[in-house]
């Protein structure tokens, strides 16, 4: 019996600099990823996969020229509501004080839906995280994190759910995602040795 991960975090990078290559501005890259979202959360509903964690845009972020921000703004409220068309059970975790946190997510703080369980991490800090209790609390251990676009980093990704997550790293990037490299992922992981410290 082969083991699958059952939370998945995804970290999906790499869509200013796809945008780039494409000749397009930087801020167009976002809206190109939505169907890597989309593709991904069905393959991973497909072979099991009960949670899954998808890193929006973190607190630092919201740094960005104002056009990106915006961008990926309004890229993470239509993933939300494409996910929730999927039947996903969607939930949004960031800083709701936060000006960079897109208003249409607020009805999304509480977990909506029955099916797969999906958590978007919009304007979400570690350091915000833990100085106020530990929000995510309830978020159980993530297993398996995959990380597309070629950096090796979590930025911040779920500190401490990760602490015994496998790591693995797409060299591609997001908007290029093909199924083959989930299916690689998860191949990747029934191999490796959990031994969770011990």
């Amino acid at each position: 019996m082969y083991r699958i991960p059952k939370h998945i975090g995804i970290i999906p990078d790499g869509n200013r600099r796809w945008a780039a290559g494409q000749g397009l501005n930087k801020e167009d890259g976002y809206a190109y990823g939505l169907d890597s979202g989309l593709r991904l959360l069905r393959a991973a509903r497909d072979i099991g996969v009960e949670e899954l964690t998808y890193y929006g845009f973190t607190a630092d972020n919201c740094k960005r020229p104002k056009e990106q921000v915006r961008a990926f703004s309004d890229a993470c409220v239509e993933a939300v509501r494409i996910m929730e068309r999927e039947g996903a059970a969607v939930r949004v975790v960031g800083n709701t004080a936060s000006a960079c946190f897109p208003s249409e997510l607020l009805p999304y703080i509480q977990r909506r839906g029955e099916g797969i369980k999906v958590n978007l991490l919009a304007g979400y800090g570690w350091e915000w995280d833990i100085k106020n209790g530990w929000l995510t609390r309830d978020i159980p251990r993530v297993d398996l994190i995959i990380r597309w676009g070629g950096m090796c980093r979590l930025s911040g990704f779920l500190p401490l759910q990760s602490v015994y997550a496998d790591f693995y790293i797409v060299k591609a990037l997001w908007p290029d995602f093909e199924e083959r490299h989930f299916a690689d992922a998860i191949e990747w992981y029934k191999k490796q040795d959990v031994t969770l410290g011990g």
